[in-house]
């Protein structure tokens, strides 16, 4: 165990030398390169660098994406973070709402931006009621002030669409969004639909 000063208050905080930790030092399917070590060593920090103790953690496509290799040249694997990339967790949140909101909704915003969206236009987002899909309508509607907001879900969620906002809930099963006499300004496509040309 080791100690430092808490750089905000008088208090102490001890820190181990050593953790169980899931890693993996290759890459490929979960099942065959995720192992957990018992005893793993802390790491030595760099002045920019910080020890996160994990309390609440999501997953997403991009974190197996990596696992698998998709982004090799870039994947450096090292199990300390960056300090400009940190945000203190709000205090009304758990942790796990605040493990689950940073990427899912960096996500929904920068696409929303790219696209261009902006008040007075519509948007019909294909995936609605998934991770992404909802922050996606909820910043359409109270960010970016979309006129009308399409949605498409299964049967069993279109009721929570409509609680997000949705102006029209759309369930998939039952029918197809290109076939439908409603127009929209742009498309969030978070399903990697196939349009008909």
């Amino acid at each position: 165990m080791a100690t430092t000063k808490s750089p905000n208050t008088d208090s102490t905080i001890t820190i181990p030398t050593h953790t169980k930790a899931w890693f993996y030092s290759e890459h490929g399917k979960p099942s065959d390169v995720l192992k957990l070590h018992p005893n793993w060593s802390i790491p030595q920090l760099k002045d920019d660098q910080v020890l996160i103790k994990v309390v609440a953690a999501s997953l997403n496509p991009v974190d197996y994406k990596r696992m698998h290799g998709m982004f090799k040249d870039n994947d450096p694997h090292l199990p300390v973070s960056d300090e400009r990339l940190l945000a203190h967790k709000p205090k009304n949140l758990s942790f796990i709402e605040a493990a689950s909101i940073p990427l899912a909704m960096e996500t929904a915003y920068e696409g929303l931006e790219r696209l261009g969206l902006s008040a007075g236009k519509s948007i019909l987002v294909l995936g609605g009621a998934g991770g992404v899909g909802t922050y996606v309508i909820q910043l359409a509607k109270h960010v970016f002030g979309a006129s009308k907001i399409g949605a498409t879900s299964s049967t069993g969620k279109i009721e929570f669409l409509r609680k997000l906002g949705v102006d029209l809930p759309i369930d998939y099963t039952k029918e197809n969004f290109e076939d439908l006499p409603e127009k929209f300004d742009v498309v969030y496509d978070l399903v990697g639909e196939t349009f008909k040309s």
